[in-house]
C-alpha cells in the first residue's frame, strides 16, 4: 500500500487483487460460479424434468380448464368441436362426393369421427408446440425451468381432451354395431405411441416457433394438407387402388394415418386387419421412438436460447 500527500489529503492505493489476471472462465471455477440458463447434460435434463412433473400436470390441466372459460357451454366444446367438424364432413364427403366407397354407413360414420378425434389429437398437440417457447415468453423469461416442460404440457392437455372425447366416440361406435371387445385394449398402446410421436413433434416445431414466430400462421396449410393426405374422411386403401403403390405405401405410412388406423382397428368391428399397412405396430413404434428421442434432443440443444433475444 502507498501514501501519497497532495494539499494535505492522503490518497491511498489499494494492492493488487488476486484474482488480478484471471480469465473469466478461471474466475467463475474459482467461485462456483456457472453461466445463468446454460443447457445441462442431457441426463440432467430428463432429470429436472422429472422433478417438475406436477408442474406439467398442473400446468396442462390448468391450461385445459381456461381453454373455453369464456364460452357459456364450457368444455361441453371440446367434444361439440370435433363432432360439428365430422358433420361436416359427413355432408360433404359421405353424402355429396361418395367417399364411403367400400364401407356400409355403421362402418363409415365411426370411422370418420375416429379419424377427426384421433387426427385432432396430433393437429392440436402442433399447433400449441408451435407456440409453447414463443406465447409463453414471459413465463420462460421469469422463471428457470426446464423448457421442454412446455410442449410436454400442452401434449398432454390434449391428450386429456381427447380422453374426454373418447366417451362420445364410444358412444357413437357402440351406437353404430360395435360393441366392446379385448380388440379394444389396443387403444391403450396406440394412443400411447401417438402421444409419445406428438410431444417430439411438438418439441420440434416449438424450438422453430421459437427462432420464427411467424410459423404459427404457415402450420394450419400444413396441417390441412396432411389431414386430407392422411384419410380422415376417406379410405386410402380404396382411393388409391388405381394409383401407383408407391404413392399408397408413402400416404399409408404417414404418422397420422398409421395411428388412425390402429385405433379403426381398435373400435370398429368392420375394419378389418386388412385395412392396415403391413407391419403396422412396428410402424407406429418406429415413428414414436424417432420423433420422440430426437424432438427431445433437437430441443434439449437450444435449452439456453429459449426467451433471449
Amino acid at each position: 500500500m502507498s501514501d501519497t500527500h497532495q494539499g494535505g489529503a492522503v490518497a491511498t492505493s489499494a494492492p493488487p487483487s488476486v484474482d488480478e489476471g484471471l480469465a473469466p472462465a478461471d474466475l467463475a471455477a474459482k467461485y462456483g460460479l456457472s453461466v445463468s440458463g446454460a443447457r445441462p447434460g442431457l441426463f440432467e435434463y430428463v432429470r429436472e424434468l422429472w422433478s417438475r412433473r406436477h408442474f406439467i400436470m398442473a400446468f396442462s390441466s390448468a391450461k385445459l380448464t381456461s381453454q373455453y372459460s369464456q364460452a357459456k357451454l364450457g368444455q361441453v366444446w371440446q367434444v361439440a368441436t370435433p363432432l360439428l367438424n365430422a358433420l361436416i364432413y359427413y355432408l360433404i364427403f359421405g353424402l355429396i362426393l361418395g367417399a364411403s366407397q367400400g364401407m356400409s354407413k355403421d362402418v363409415y360414420i365411426p370411422f370418420l369421427v375416429t379419424g377427426i378425434f384421433v387426427f385432432t389429437f396430433t393437429q392440436s398437440s402442433v399447433m400449441a408446440g408451435v407456440r409453447a417457447i414463443s406465447g409463453n415468453l414471459g413465463l420462460v423469461r421469469a422463471l428457470h425451468f426446464p423448457r421442454a416442460s412446455l410442449p410436454i404440457s400442452f401434449s398432454l392437455q390434449q391428450l386429456q381432451q381427447l380422453l374426454f372425447s373418447m366417451i362420445v366416440l364410444v358412444a357413437i361406435t357402440v351406437s353404430f354395431g360395435s360393441y366392446p371387445s379385448l380388440r379394444w385394449l389396443l387403444v391403450i398402446p396406440g394412443l400411447f405411441l401417438q402421444f409419445v410421436f406428438n410431444v417430439g413433434l411438438a418439441m420440434i416445431v416449438a424450438r422453430l416457433g421459437a427462432k420464427t414466430p411467424d410459423l404459427a400462421q404457415l402450420m394450419p396449410f400444413v396441417m390441412r394438407t396432411w389431414m386430407y393426405a392422411s384419410g380422415v374422411m376417406f379410405s386410402l386403401r380404396t382411393m388409391l387402388a388405381d394409383k401407383p403403390a408407391w404413392i399408397g405405401d408413402v400416404l399409408m405410412y404417414n404418422p397420422a394415418a398409421v395411428y388412425m388406423d390402429l385405433i379403426r382397428f381398435a373400435l370398429i368391428d368392420g375394419y378389418g386387419s386388412e385395412n392396415l399397412p403391413a407391419h403396422v405396430w412396428l410402424t407406429a413404434l418406429i415413428w414414436a421412438v424417432v420423433f420422440g428421442v430426437g424432438g427431445f434432443v433437437y430441443f434439449w440443444k437450444a435449452e439456453e436460447r429459449y426467451g433471449r433475444g
